[in-house]
């Protein structure tokens, strides 16, 4: 089995991975998330713990449909997952202003509509 053929297995070639290293070494890292012993059992449940988990799951799955354009069932996952982060901030921004704006600025995205 030669080198290409091998690396190829890995869904990627030799070149590709000259030319793409940067993206390849992101794919790497993609994988280090918070581990929830990390965060105090008080605010796991809160709604910026909530919020902080529901984006990294949309950056995964977004980053998934890049690669798997067709996959319509992680697009409606992600759709459904997107909904519920939507719902969280608009409660969130009726209930607590001050803590909106605080977690929209840490995780640098802007509010809903």
């Amino acid at each position: 089995m030669n080198k290409k053929k091998w690396i190829s297995f890995f869904f990627l070639t030799l070149n590709e991975i000259n030319m793409n290293f940067g993206i390849f070494f992101f794919f790497m890292i993609k994988n280090l998330s918070v581990r929830p012993s990390l965060i105090p059992r008080e605010q796991r449940g809160s709604v910026e713990s909530q919020v902080c988990y529901l984006t990294g799951r949309i950056k995964r799955l977004t980053e998934h449909l890049d690669l798997h354009g067709r996959d319509y069932s992680s697009q409606r996952g992600l759709w459904k997952i997107v909904g519920k982060r939507k719902r969280l901030l608009i409660y969130l921004f009726k209930k607590d202003r001050l803590r909106y704006k605080s977690l929209i600025g840490q995780l640098d995205m802007r509010g809903p509509r």
